[in-house]
């Protein structure tokens, strides 16, 4: 099981410090690229990606968030947006395993 992460460049490089895979976005286009390479590794079970980038591209991303299919997707806030549930709680709650 691999995760893979989709956001702004300072969310990718925090993720890629503990191995995270990702790609650093900024426009509607990239993001689709980055969620169809995403998705074209089978091992990618578990897709974060930021509120901003996933705004881009929301009616994918709610196809998947709201299905029982893999990958499963984990919407992160993105940074200097809204304070939302700490990161390491969105993810335990995603994949229900303590991180």
């Amino acid at each position: 099981m691999e995760y893979f992460v989709i956001g702004d460049s300072d969310t990718v490089l925090g993720f890629s410090l503990v191995g995270v895979d990702g790609i650093a976005v900024s426009s509607e286009e990239e993001v689709r690229a980055a969620w169809d390479k995403a998705l074209e590794n089978k091992e990618h079970a578990v897709i974060i990606i930021t509120s901003a980038a996933a705004g881009l591209i929301r009616s994918t991303v709610d196809r998947f968030l709201f299905s029982e299919s893999f990958p499963l997707v984990v919407e992160i806030p993105s940074p200097g947006g809204e304070k939302g549930p700490d990161l390491r709680e969105l993810v335990n709650e995603a994949i229900g395993v303590s991180l």
